[in-house]
């Protein structure tokens, strides 16, 4: 019996969702995509200009202004509920082609499961939760004054490849719940689930043009960017990217919210429970073949235990089980591309050059039918000074780089001592040096005795070049909305 995403993939060449209709790319442009545990191509998909972006934005504003616009909150809480079940129903078709376009193992799946539906249905509850205030004032006369809370507009939303299925409902439901529509464009390594969750979307009785679909390359979210009818950009992905965003926001100013880099520090006390610190730390930089942007890449160990936890790492590494992503008894899949495999084994060999002292891996596998595909193994560097590229730069692989310290004041100094500041991490019994640390860390999440734990009605963001703006959360909500004072003289 065929599986479900194998049927979606032998529909043909994927076209984009524009105004409520799957059609070719204007110039009828297509592009490969591949699997990376095998490098073989797996389809072809509508490969976007400019031109598409045009026609997707007007179909998003005339949806804003036209039928959308009357939609209740009500309405788009059933909308999104709707989706959660269709996601569920077709759950394992989703998980699949994450897996055969992305490389998650699909032993990921029942997090991935629950993190897309608990997002779905808490911005479903939230879309009925949203209003303005009543403001008491000492302006002369019978004044009153009150506060609505309206949507943005047109919301361009961009992904990057790491967690398609997630990454994707983390960016539309928002919106969604809000009243904007969207103009998505996902990464152009894994495009296939976003286009299966826009049709599910479609089903779910989302009006046409609230979410249009454009596919391609960095062109497309360049004119996305820059596009005056455009009035906010949700974007996750590189802080290189993230800044050439900027920059090309100006035009209309609009409005950004930004997930940007990371080069994460995970500080492990003498005082930790090791026995939960080693695959907690470890697993803080190897889940996801090391592609996550907070993972947890500068170990920094109290010197005292500091031989022992970084044995103990590499120990751990050399246990988990690298393969092809749909081998359920797989822990660690590809990296993504050939080109993402060249800049992993790129620092992979810096970091040898440079003088940090190999523990175990460091090299890309090619033994038997790993030749084939984009491996790695788990990688464990010792001896990484602070200035050496593997400590000062993301990598976006399963790269760990353990550093020594000696005492709280100085770690702190160390961690901080990064342009980025999304996520950190803390190992210790003492709940004293756990809120010190906590307070002195300056990220945006500060995981205590666990890592990457997320929830939809926390934050997630970043300080310094990890970018602005919050996902999850009531701030999530805040960034797709705009406040409007209303002034009323009564008398």
């Amino acid at each position: 019996m065929q599986h479900p995403a194998a049927s979606f993939i032998s529909r043909g060449d994927k076209q984009v969702l524009i105004d409520g209709k799957w059609v070719d790319a204007i110039d009828g442009q297509t592009f490969e995509t591949f699997n990376p545990s095998t490098g073989e191509v797996i389809g072809r998909v509508a490969k976007c200009s400019a031109a598409d972006v045009d026609a997707a934005v007007a179909a998003a504003r005339r949806a804003f202004e036209g039928e959308w616009s009357r939609v209740k909150p009500y309405d788009r809480q059933l909308i999104l509920l709707r989706l959660a079940d269709l996601i569920d129903r077709n759950f394992d078709e989703l998980v699949m082609l994450d897996t055969l376009e992305m490389g998650a193992p699909v032993a990921r799946a029942a997090w991935i499961k629950r993190r897309a539906l608990s997002l779905l249905h808490y911005y479903a509850g939230m879309a009925t939760q949203l209003g303005g205030e009543t403001i008491e004032n000492s302006a002369p006369g019978d004044i009153f004054a009150y506060t609505l809370r309206e949507p943005v507009g047109v919301v361009g939303a961009i992904i990057p490849w790491n967690s398609p299925l997630t990454s994707t409902v983390w960016k539309i439901a928002p919106a969604i719940a809000t009243g904007c529509t969207v103009v998505f464009k996902p990464a152009e390594e894994a495009s296939l689930t976003s286009l299966r969750i826009a049709e599910l979307a479609t089903e779910a009785g989302l009006p046409p043009g609230v979410l249009n679909m454009v596919t391609g390359k960095g062109d497309v979210g360049a004119a996305m960017s820059e596009h005056p009818g455009i009035d906010k950009i949700a974007f996750t992905g590189s802080t290189e990217t993230g800044q050439r965003i900027i920059r090309a926001s100006a035009g209309n100013i609009k409005r950004l919210s930004l997930e940007l880099g990371g080069k994460s520090p995970d500080i492990v006390l003498a005082d930790a429970d090791l026995d939960a610190a080693v695959p907690g730390a470890a697993m803080a930089v190897f889940s996801n073949t090391g592609q996550i942007c907070s993972a947890g890449s500068r170990l920094f160990v109290e010197r005292k235990i500091y031989d022992e936890f970084v044995s103990r790492v590499a120990a751990f590494a050399e246990t988990l089980k690298v393969g092809n992503s749909l081998d359920p008894s797989v822990q660690i899949g590809p990296l993504v591309s050939s080109k993402q495999l060249e800049r992993v084994t790129g620092y992979m060999a810096k970091g040898k050059d440079e003088g940090a002292g190999l523990v175990t891996g460091g090299a890309q596998l090619t033994e038997g039918d790993l030749g084939k595909g984009y491996f790695v193994s788990p990688t464990v560097f010792k001896d990484v000074s602070d200035t050496m590229t593997i400590a000062r730069e993301e990598i976006f692989g399963p790269v760990v780089s353990a550093i020594p310290f000696d005492d709280l004041d100085e770690v702190v100094r160390r961690a901080n001592d990064t342009p980025f500041g999304l996520g950190s991490g803390v190992w210790t019994r003492d709940v004293s040096k756990a809120h010190r640390l906590a307070r002195a860390v300056r990220a945006g999440s500060v995981w205590v005795n666990c890592y990457q734990v997320m929830e939809p009605n926390v934050p997630f963001g970043g300080y310094k070049m990890s970018g602005y703006g919050r996902e999850s959360g009531r701030e999530h909500l805040e960034e797709y909305l705009n406040t409007k004072a209303v002034w009323v003289n009564m008398g």
